[in-house]
């Protein structure tokens, strides 16, 4: 079981967020995830830095903190050939310290950067797929030659690459694409409230028979939750702060066609608080707080990483490390991913 910190990447600017996690690293936390976004959700104060980047730098001023991405898009914007190139090097100077999460993208991010037209989730899964089988071979072989239906590469080679490769971690938001990160994944990411019937009876059991289906099952493989979390002893500003992040409360049909983060962020301002807070865990009482992240524990959830909307993240980071990791731990000792 490990409890990572989100890096809130499109509320923070950079050199803020390396901050953050080096405090994170420095109370406690094992992980540090950031997303790769090329646009954030809002337009106003709103920053998103390039993430191998970012994580970098957060490596360089860390010690043992795993560092990864949730997630990135290798597949519009990002060629695989240059996720491979990207996350190898970092693999090399950074051995068994990076993640790369990756999933089938959103058009905030794909369509500005390329004006391209933006596929259907088929098409989209697809390129993932193959994204990462191309990956995995750059890693893995001298002289790639690959011939897919979306990518192409001639005598290519990642001439800086890890020993080990790097773990690729699949998002999934519903049960195909679920089945394909338990098949070919090094772990399964998603995120938190939206219901216990999408991860009890969708998700997890397709994440579990795609690892049956799979010649990896013998392999290390953890699930992932970002639990979205709001926690402060002061319940107005536990509320409050989930304003920050209301564009996460929009439907799917209303942010399907949104590629302006301006836009974006007006249809997230005229929600009302209550819609808002209802993605977040909010509380004011530690045990309360705790229990409720416990539910994703007992689902089967084995890698937590919290994300928390307060501007202050100083103060979050500092309460979690005193009221919420040490009674977590005691739920659930650490133990091998499996």
């Amino acid at each position: 079981m490990r409890f990572g910190y989100k890096a809130s990447a499109e509320q923070f600017a950079p050199n803020t967020l390396l901050r953050f996690a080096i405090e994170a690293e420095q109370a406690g936390f094992e992980s540090v995830f950031i997303s790769d976004h090329f646009q954030p959700w809002k337009h106003t104060d709103g920053h998103a830095p390039f993430a191998p980047s970012w994580i970098a730098a957060a490596l360089a001023r860390t010690e043992n903190i795993v560092v990864g991405t949730s997630v990135l898009t290798p597949t519009f914007r990002l060629h695989p050939s240059v996720v491979a190139h990207a996350f190898g090097t970092l693999g090399t100077m950074f051995p068994e310290r990076v993640i790369l999460g990756v999933g089938t993208g959103e058009s905030l991010n794909e369509v500005p950067s390329t004006g391209m037209v933006w596929p259907e989730l088929k098409e989209r899964s697809a390129r993932l797929r193959e994204a990462v089988a191309l990956i995995r071979r750059l890693w893995s072989e001298d002289r790639v030659t690959f011939e897919g239906e979306f990518y192409k590469t001639q005598n290519a080679t990642i001439y800086d690459k890890p020993d080990k490769m790097v773990p690729i971690y699949l998002a999934a938001g519903g049960p195909l694409n679920a089945k394909y990160a338990g098949r070919a994944g090094d772990g399964f990411i998603c995120t938190s409230g939206k219901g216990a019937e999408l991860y009890v009876d969708q998700l997890l059991p397709n994440v579990a028979l795609g690892r049956a289906q799979s010649d990896r099952g013998a392999l290390p493989f953890e699930r992932m939750i970002e639990v979205k979390v709001s926690f402060d002893p002061d319940p107005a500003l536990a509320l409050n702060n989930t304003r920050a992040w209301a564009a996460l409360s929009l439907t799917p049909e209303e942010k399907h066609s949104v590629q302006d983060p301006a836009e974006m962020e007006r249809l997230a301002d005229a929600l009302p608080i209550e819609r808002v807070a209802k993605r977040w865990i909010v509380s004011s009482d530690p045990d309360e707080h705790v229990a409720a992240i416990k539910t994703y524990m007992d689902y089967g959830f084995d890698h937590l990483v919290f994300h928390a909307p307060a501007e202050d993240q100083s103060r979050f980071i500092s309460l979690y490390a005193k009221e919420i990791l040490p009674r977590l731990r005691a739920l659930a000792p650490a133990a091998t991913a499996s």
